[in-house]
């Protein structure tokens, strides 16, 4: 159980139902296959928690306004369906903020990785208004390194900006395009980590390195190994403040999740991926996870090994089966 939850067997369970961010649908139907999976029933039959839903949708006719901006939505700086991603991204933050501000552990299964503009400033927004301006610590665990600018991104998608728009190093470019991101909302580079960085922009690389942001790549793990890594990691964040980790699926080798829209070869083993939950877990300080990019309509017969992968890592986050 995490040191900074008020209420630690509270599991809010967010299903971002997004693709727009994304040039290939599938993804938002990752967080039903993930729920249909039992995953979700395995922890709560293993564990304490009380598990709550929220069901966020571009098929939602009661807020239908998504569905129509992806239809009349124009390119704005190349951006493909901006004003779509941001209205999705907004309901996510929103969603995540209420129950972070509650203390509450928040799960949110995506969808497109463009929801973790949502996620990781729902969560920062709470935790600074639960601990006194406290900045939030996120872990990246995925092969991309999402922190293109619409400026510099060479496909206009904006599943390839999240880290950008969330840190404000991208900007709102327009009214109604992710102009709903406060200072309350930003996350801190300096108290964020990638890891499993294994196809990245030369462009991302300069953002990278320019502001000094602590990365770890497939190459720093199979040199020192996963254990070295998470020491660092960790020891850089600190133990001071509440821990978010967005954890892309694509990040796993494809042998391990090949469901996804974006495989690389050359990523985490899956025993790689669980001690990285693992390590989470134990530091009693990680209050929200995201798990994104299951894809169920690509290599949909070997789905099922996506499935047990995306759900061996939730649950080793959530302490469920696993110990370090």
């Amino acid at each position: 159980m995490s040191k900074f939850l008020s209420e630690p067997t509270h599991l809010a369970v967010v299903a971002a139902r997004f693709s727009c961010g994304a040039p290939r649908v599938g993804a938002e139907q990752g967080p039903q296959a993930l729920v249909d999976w039992g995953v979700f029933s395995d922890i709560q039959a293993r564990t304490g928690y009380l598990c709550s839903f929220d069901s966020l949708s571009e098929k939602d006719t009661s807020r239908n306004s998504i569905e129509s901006s992806q239809n009349l939505d124009a390119n704005i700086y190349e951006m493909k369906k901006p004003h779509a991603v941001s209205l999705a991204a907004k309901r996510v933050s929103d969603c995540v903020y209420s129950h972070a501000r509650e203390g509450r552990f928040v799960m949110t299964l995506g969808g497109d990785h463009s929801i973790g503009v949502g996620t990781v400033t729902g969560t920062a927004r709470a935790v600074r208004e639960r601990f006194d301006g406290a900045d939030l610590s996120v872990l990246w665990i995925d092969a991309h390194a999402d922190i293109n600018t619409p400026q510099s991104s060479m496909s206009g998608r904006i599943h390839g900006m999240p880290v950008a728009f969330a840190s404000g190093l991208a900007k709102s470019p327009s009214k109604g395009i992710f102009n709903w991101i406060t200072k309350s909302h930003l996350i801190n580079l300096k108290k964020f980590v990638y890891i499993g960085l294994r196809d990245v922009d030369k462009a991302e690389e300069a953002i990278i390195h320019q502001y000094g942001i602590k990365s770890f790549t497939m190459g720093d793990i199979r040199s020192d190994g996963i254990e070295r890594i998470m020491d660092l990691a960790l020891q850089y964040l600190g133990d001071d403040s509440p821990i978010h980790v967005s954890y892309d699926v694509d990040s796993l080798d494809p042998e391990y999740a090949p469901s996804t829209g974006f495989p690389i070869p050359g990523g985490l083993s899956l025993e790689e991926g669980i001690y990285i939950s693992q390590r989470l877990y134990a530091t009693k300080g990680l209050v929200a996870m995201d798990l994104v990019e299951v894809n169920p309509l690509i290599e949909s017969s070997r789905l099922t090994t996506t499935l047990q992968s995306a759900a061996s890592v939730m649950k080793a986050a959530l302490g469920v089966g696993y110990e370090v």
